[in-house]
């Protein structure tokens, strides 16, 4: 007998193969690098944008090549902290389709091995292996698609924020010539 928390994954297998344990585990990956990326921008990065913004103020020189190339660099290291989880997001929504797709092939071949081994075609078992075939590839388009949404906005929020952080940055040069 197995444990009760462990029923549902069992549950899982059952409907959709262990293709559907490896969509789920990346699922779970994907949302929470979300997750951090949410509590990093709310938290970390709000903070070190506001640390930035106060150093540069303080500096003396803000109008020379090597001080606006200072000023540069900071605001891409800053951005890059920001920018830092994108690639491995974007490797995790692309990657949910096709583990879909593979629980699709390999469910399908299941069917066909079961077709095979019977003497009569049964179109119930059939029915229930293409559709437990297929529910791999709902869930994986399914958390694709949330995961390309996600990305999708923090690549906005980046781009808003490297933005905002120039104008902020200028801003300050000039409250403190004023």
């Amino acid at each position: 007998m197995l444990p009760l928390w462990l029923e549902p994954l069992t549950r899982l297998i059952d409907a959709g193969g262990v293709v559907l344990v490896g969509i789920a585990s990346v699922a779970a990956l994907l949302f929470s690098l979300a997750l951090e990326r949410v509590l990093f921008f709310r938290f970390t990065y709000r903070r070190a944008r506001r640390r930035l913004v106060r150093r540069w103020a303080q500096r003396a020189d803000h109008h020379s090549w090597s001080a606006l190339t200072v000023r540069e660099v900071w605001a891409r290291e800053l951005i890059t902290r920001l920018r830092r989880p994108l690639p491995w997001l974007k490797l995790l929504v692309a990657l949910c389709p096709l583990l879909g797709l593979l629980g699709t092939v390999t469910g399908m071949i299941a069917v066909f091995d079961s077709l095979a081994l019977s003497d009569t075609s049964q179109a119930r078992a059939m029915a229930d292996g293409v559709a437990r075939a297929t529910l791999p590839t709902l869930a994986g388009m399914a958390v694709a698609v949330v995961g390309l949404l996600f990305t999708t906005r923090l690549e906005q929020v980046i781009r808003r924020e490297d933005q905002r952080l120039h104008d902020r940055l200028a801003r300050a040069v000039e409250e403190n010539d004023a």
